[in-house]
């Protein structure tokens, strides 16, 4: 896959995208969760730490469902999807997982506005391969017709979680970490990236 051979180098270098750190919730408001989203979480609890895509079925999709339920009408997820951007510069290939604004289509729509990455225990080296997809969103959002200023995105591994902003050439890269045991918070975050995008 095209966006899995990104390293920070080729990000900078060839993206022109440079990171910073930075705390990007100063105030997070609490989300609790549903029952169902507890039982689906302890049930997936054992086979979900076995691969990458235990932990994306067991863990990751049902947060984002407990999220689209939350939001009605109003959050798309895409799992699987190919985010085809642009063939030049190597913005192409699949996705673990895509947020969009609006109602749930049967192939992927615009706004793109939140790339999420499952990944094994190293997240570091997961970056440079969801910030490639964030730009791949700002791209492919520019050419539907639907551009946003910031592009939003995650990675995980299930118990981790690290948040990302992409605004101009500057991804801004959280300073502070979620956690699958502070699930409330993890969810109060979703929901105020969400919220962004209602407003907008």
């Amino acid at each position: 896959m095209a966006y899995s051979k990104f390293t920070f180098l080729t990000i900078r270098e060839e993206l022109g995208i440079n990171d910073k750190y930075q705390v990007l919730f100063p105030e997070i408001v609490s989300s609790e969760p549903d029952e169902w989203l507890k039982i689906a979480l302890k049930m997936g609890k054992n086979a979900a730490f076995f691969s990458e895509k235990s932990r994306s079925e067991a863990i990751v999709f049902p947060i984002l469902m407990e999220l689209q339920r939350k939001n009605p009408g109003r959050l798309s997820v895409y799992s699987g999807a190919e985010l085809e951007a642009d063939n030049q510069k190597e913005l192409n290939g699949e996705c673990d997982f895509i947020l969009g604004y609006g109602e749930q289509k049967y192939d992927l729509d615009t706004p793109v506005f939140c790339m999420i990455e499952a990944k094994d225990q190293d997240l570091k080296r997961a970056l440079p391969q969801c910030i490639a997809q964030m730009e791949g969103a700002r791209i492919y959002n520019q050419k539907h017709g639907k551009p946003i200023e910031i592009v939003w995105g995650c990675v995980t591994t299930g118990a981790e979680w690290l948040f990302l902003k992409l605004e101009k050439n500057i991804v801004y890269i959280d300073s502070e970490r979620y956690y699958l045991s502070d699930l409330a918070k993890l969810l109060g975050v979703f929901q105020k990236i969400v919220n962004e995008y209602i407003a907008f």
